[in-house]
């Protein structure tokens, strides 16, 4: 059977490292430019460079996003940019804008070009058409169907590669082109500074009684009529496979390691099954459900797959995430004294019982016995995200991107 590519987003170097080491195939990634993730730590040009040679060396690729919507202002700094590309040498560049294509095409055409979902691609025509330009995959419009994206694969030249969402929050907006954001606020989502305000809570105010603000009460439990789910096709791989898509995508590069790390292996783990057997796949889905829902999550979707979403794929209640578990942090390896070294995300204590998530599938409860200062200082707690810590958790080996959790005894909102 053949094995579509595993894609996943990183915002950073480590969880660039964590994505390639927990099973994804390809990872994608920002620049400090010319990104839609405006917001995301994103990558110097040193971290770029070590961040390819990395997964070149573990036999992943890396895909760089240049996918805004360019204004002429943007233009000089574009050439720029595409000139150091030519000496990163990522595996593609993601875009979007004709003319970041066309500049892209004249300045590094030995890379790869990918046509960004923000281009809004829906039908064989336009694939064809982008692909007689130059454009070696599409990644398609969220909004096609199942049924869609198998006739397109039928009509579209065989070498195009099609790329699909599988995974992760999911735009109010079509395709992604949002304007609400660059309306309220002044920050444009087309050009990486989203605010996301389809997470806002929203009243109505008449014409002519100005101040007098009326809920929007879709029902008794709340008013965020913009928030969608978070899609999720972790059920349904045999419908992803047989359409013929080329590369799984999960969307993600505001998220955190335990995130990527749990994407990663779950959807990784779940693919090796299917392509093995397919009944080893259908036996352990209830498997895959539990762990991918150990990452966050707004509640689950299966987006325009099957159709127009409805009324219920939209969470009225609450626009946080769900989660079942708290990333502590990424292991750093073990010091001189046989301790676990990171920097620390979360608060955590003596005596609570953690977890270990290791790539390979393993989850390792560990009693923390001491936590320790950079000066050596025994502490009872670490409230302070970002202090280097050492833990001591019982002699229990810890490896560099071991992601260190804790279980929640309710799933927290």
């Amino acid at each position: 059977m053949r094995h579509p590519e595993l894609l996943l987003p990183a915002g950073s170097l480590p969880v660039l490292k964590t994505a390639v080491l927990y099973g994804a195939d390809a990872v994608y990634i920002g620049g400090e430019t010319f990104s839609l993730r405006a917001k995301a730590k994103n990558f110097t040009q040193e971290e770029m460079r070590q961040g390819i040679d990395f997964a070149h060396e573990h036999g992943a690729r890396v895909y760089v996003t240049a996918n805004i919507f360019a204004h002429e202002a943007d233009l000089a700094d574009a050439r720029r940019y595409f000139e150091e590309m030519k000496t990163m040498r990522p595996d593609a560049l993601l875009v979007a804008d004709p003319g970041m294509f066309s500049l892209a095409r004249k300045i590094c055409p030995e890379i790869p070009l990918h046509i960004s979902t923000q281009a809004n691609t829906t039908n064989a025509e336009s694939m064809t058409f982008w692909h007689d330009l130059g454009a070696t995959r599409i990644v398609t419009a969220r909004e096609l169907s199942l049924q869609e994206i198998r006739q397109i694969r039928e009509e579209i030249p065989p070498d195009l590669e099609i790329e699909c969402f599988v995974h992760g929050a999911m735009c109010i907006s079509y395709s992604g082109r949002c304007l609400l954001s660059n309306y309220f606020t002044g920050r444009d989502a087309n050009r990486g500074a989203c605010t996301h305000p389809c997470r806002w809570k929203y009243a109505v105010v008449e014409e002519t009684r100005p101040g007098e603000y009326m809920p929007i009460v879709e029902n008794e439990r709340g008013t965020y009529v913009f928030n969608s789910r978070d899609l999720s096709m972790i059920d349904h791989l045999p419908d992803l496979y047989d359409a013929g898509i080329d590369s799984f995508k999960v969307e993600g590069r505001m998220k955190t390691a335990l995130y990527v790390a749990t994407a990663a292996r779950t959807y990784s783990m779940a693919m090796r099954d299917y392509e093995k057997d397919p009944s080893l796949y259908a036996a352990h889905l209830d498997h895959y459900r539990e762990q991918i829902s150990e990452g966050t999550y707004r509640r689950f979707t299966t987006g325009f797959f099957y159709g127009k979403p409805g009324a219920d794929a939209l969470v009225y209640d609450s626009n946080t995430y769900l989660h079942t578990y708290t990333f502590l942090g990424l292991s750093e390896g073990m010091d001189a004294r046989e301790y676990c070294l990171l920097h620390q995300k979360n608060k955590f204590s003596v005596g609570e019982t953690i977890e270990i998530m290791k790539p390979d599938g393993r989850n390792i409860a560990v009693e923390v016995r001491g936590i320790y200062d950079a000066d050596g200082i025994s502490r009872p707690s670490a409230p302070h995200p970002g202090q280097e810590l050492h833990v001591d958790l019982g002699g229990e080996e810890v490896l560099p991107f071991d992601v260190l959790r804790r279980k929640e005894e309710t799933e927290n909102r």
